[in-house]
């Protein structure tokens, strides 16, 4: 009896310590997968899963992505603010807030005045209102500065867009995603290889809110146009913004990209664009047109006469608000123009123009907002128009965003095919 209770309790033993052994050798298996797997900077992260080309992927808050001084015009910095960010988002990393240009000089690099980005935008309204798409990051966040790995960009006819983007790929992967930071050095990220549709440069370009400064002087130009309405008629009218690009620079742009393209309808006279204005259908007046034209046709009293009966143009002189922008370097000015139009009751511009695209964008943006399924004519809340492109009776073609386009490509660059709904 004795012998056989030993015999059991001896087997008891046994099966103890195997058991116990069993459990030390899958804790030791469940170390070395997450020693291998998960990230080794500050121990475990916290994550938000998100998915992108079709697949999920993780975002991790403690990896950076660090790009060049962004610069050209303000059109041209969204579009290339937007670009660093969805590469960011690729790399799995966070976007450390980069520096815009306040001034516009295309050869002077060294002329270039920096400005922070939250001096434009806010910077926690972006990340509130991508929080789970992209987020911004700032400098201080960094652990360990010299942990840092350089990206250099290709260039050249040779650099294709399969190349650029293997190199992304690869930089997603050991031993790239062991460093803090990876630092993209090389040209304006405006010039990057496009791997985005416009669907996903719209979640962007939403997430871009106006610092309240900015905000509240484009208020005053609005509230200016929306008075000299009321005090020329005696009534509220509405106001048409009218994105005129005739200035010198721009006709020797738009008549050699003709004629490099071979095409036509990018380059719009005065005479032209004032008549196809007056024949939009349906379009009642009295109405206010505000003429957002380059500073050097401020001068040219031309631009505010041979308008159609009922139709009552205004620039920034005319309309007494010019001291507005002046004290402001030319990044703001183009921001606060920017919203002027983004507002309109009315918005017509050049399709082959960066900020007229973008503008065309926000206002379908807003449109598919309210649920609206018609995006053409005088009956919607938000309808633009394109001046270089002839539409009913003569007049400019109605104009919306492509959202389902599979690159930027036309808002970056331009294009005379335009789609609305």
């Amino acid at each position: 009896m004795e012998f056989s209770c030993f015999k059991q309790s001896r087997f008891l033993g046994l099966q103890t310590d195997y058991l116990a052994y069993k459990c030390l050798v899958l804790i030791i298996v469940a170390l070395i997968i997450r020693a291998v797997f998960l990230p080794r900077f500050g121990g475990i992260e916290h994550m938000n899963v998100f998915p992108i080309n079709n697949r999920s992927i993780s975002f991790q808050s403690k990896l950076f992505l660090e790009v060049p001084q962004i610069i050209w015009g303000l059109n041209n910095q969204k579009i290339a603010f937007a670009r660093a960010c969805l590469t960011a988002r690729m790399l799995n990393r966070t976007l450390l807030m980069p520096t815009l240009s306040a001034s516009l000089f295309y050869k002077e690099v060294e002329l270039l005045k920096p400005i922070p980005l939250d001096k434009v935008f806010q910077f926690e309204k972006f990340n509130t209102l991508c929080k789970g798409f992209i987020q911004l990051g700032h400098h201080s966040q960094l652990l360990n500065t010299t942990n840092v790995i350089e990206l250099q960009k290709g260039s050249g006819r040779r650099w294709t867009i399969e190349k650029d983007l293997d190199q992304l790929e690869q930089f997603t992967k050991h031993p790239y995603d062991e460093y803090e930071t990876i630092r993209i050095v090389g040209k304006n990220p405006f010039l990057w290889h496009d791997h985005w549709p416009v669907k996903d440069y719209a979640k962007v370009f939403k997430c871009l809110v106006l610092v309240e400064e900015i905000s509240r002087e484009a208020d005053k130009v609005v509230s200016r146009i929306r008075d000299i309405g009321l005090k020329e008629t005696g009534i509220k009218v509405p106001y048409i913004a009218l994105h005129m690009r005739i200035e010198r620079d721009w006709m020797i742009h738009c008549k050699n990209l003709e004629q490099r393209l071979n095409i036509r309808e990018i380059c719009s006279s005065k005479e032209e664009i004032m008549q196809r204005v007056g024949n939009i259908m349906g379009l009642k007046t009295p109405i206010v047109i505000y003429l957002a034209v380059a500073d050097d046709l401020l001068e040219d009293s031309s631009v505010l006469s041979g308008w159609k009966e009922g139709m009552l143009p205004f620039e920034k002189k005319k309309l007494g608000v010019f001291d507005i922008y002046k004290k402001h370097p030319y990044l703001i000015q183009s921001a606060i123009d920017y919203e002027v139009c983004l507002r309109s009751d009315v918005f017509i511009g050049n399709t082959f123009s960066t900020f007229s695209s973008l503008v065309v964008l926000d206002r379908t943006q807003k449109m598919i907002a309210t649920g609206s399924t018609e995006w053409c004519g005088l009956d919607v809340r938000w309808p633009s128009y394109a001046y270089n492109l002839e539409g009913g009776s003569n007049g400019p073609r109605p104009w919306a965003a492509n959202m389902s386009d599979v690159s930027l490509q036309a808002i970056s660059y331009g294009s005379n095919r335009i789609s609305c709904r």
